[in-house]
Formats: C-alpha cells, structure tokens, sequence
C-alpha cells in the first residue's frame, strides 16, 4: 500500500559519513546497508537525492564518473546507504578501473550487513555490460537486486512500460524492476517501500 512520502520517509535523515577507497575503509560491517550502483550518468545521485529530499546529498555533476569511491550515507546508527562507483567513463586509467573492479567484487563477497542493491538505468539505455556485471554479481552473492529504470520522464508511457516489462523477464530470478523519475518524483513512493523492506522499517500504520 502506498503511502505519503512526505510524512513517512525515514531517508530525509540521511547524512555524509565517509568516502572509502578501500573496503578496510568503511564503517563496521554490522546492521543494515543497501548500495546504489549504476552506469555514469544514469541518475544514480539524483535518485539518491530525490530520495532523500536533499538537492546536494549525493553529488551530481555533467562529468560522467565523479563518483570514484564508495560513499556513506547514514541512515540512523543501524541502517546505511553505499553510493557505489559509477562506471562507463572513458577518461579513467585502466588502473583505476582494475582497483574498482576488485574493490566491487570483494564488497559484494565480504559486506555482511548488504542487505540489497538498487541498480539504476537510465531507461533509455538498459542493460549495459555493467549492468549485466552487477546483476550476476548480486545473482551469485544471493543479494536481493531491485532495478530502478530512470529518467522515466524523459520517454512516453508506452515505450516506458514496454522497457520496465521487458527488463522483468531479463533479470535474475527475484530481482525487481520500476519506473523512476526523480524530476517529478514518480515512482518514489514504491522505491521508498523496497528499501523499508529491506531496511526492516515497520510499514506506516
């Protein structure tokens, strides 16, 4: 059941804790964590921002890959939200992307408290090699994935449906896919009850 995002949004509490190069770098790995990942400029910070309600929480910028570490964002003293590298970015030395590629790997093996993965695509251009990557990491890692296909606004509904109903026949078994737009906010609310899922947040009574 839907509810008011307004009055029953746990994430507007969401704070900066840390930007980690290494994975010995981030906060003890006890509670509940949930990572962003996507694909440079498939509106990874600007969900995260919508989520949260703050303009400049995760940073947004016209330069594709800004994002080059994982960042911590605090929920409450048990729950965390992991902005993870975005990749696709040509101007990065191939020994960037071999440390990232080992990094990502051994977070989605080691990270105890991850607790699920939302994956962003812009809705446009789904399914990159990326996303194919992330998928089958979070498909072998037994991590829950829920694909979040942005920039809804920018396409009709027709061709927009017609991408989120293909992408639910793509994905692994238990995977989940919708709509989003962080520009007028459709599709929030549904994004807001996967993380209370996963968060183990009590639905709003």
């Amino acid at each position: 059941m839907s509810f008011d995002t307004q009055k029953h949004n746990p994430y507007r509490a969401a704070r900066y804790v840390i930007s980690a190069h290494h994975l010995r770098q981030l906060p003890a790995d006890t509670g509940f964590e949930v990572a962003f990942a996507g694909r440079s400029n498939a509106g990874k910070s600007s969900a995260i921002n919508a989520l949260t309600g703050q303009k400049a929480l995760a940073r947004t910028s016209k330069t594709p890959g800004r994002t080059q570490q994982i960042v911590i964002f605090e929920v409450d003293p048990e729950r965390r939200v992991a902005d993870l590298p975005g990749y696709g970015y040509a101007k990065v030395p191939e020994k960037l992307r071999a440390h990232w590629r080992q990094v990502m790997q051994g977070y989605f093996e080691s990270r105890k408290s991850l607790r699920g993965v939302v994956l962003v695509m812009d809705v446009r251009h789904p399914m990159k090699p990326f996303d194919e990557q992330m998928l089958a990491w979070c498909d072998a890692s037994g991590v829950p994935c829920h694909v979040l296909l942005t920039k809804a606004d920018k396409i009709k509904r027709g061709p927009a449906q017609a991408t989120l109903l293909k992408m639910r026949t793509a994905v692994p078994f238990g995977a989940t896919a919708q709509l989003f737009s962080a520009k007028n906010r459709s599709g929030l609310d549904q994004l807001i009850e996967k993380l209370n899922e996963w968060y183990r947040f009590a639905p709003a009574g």
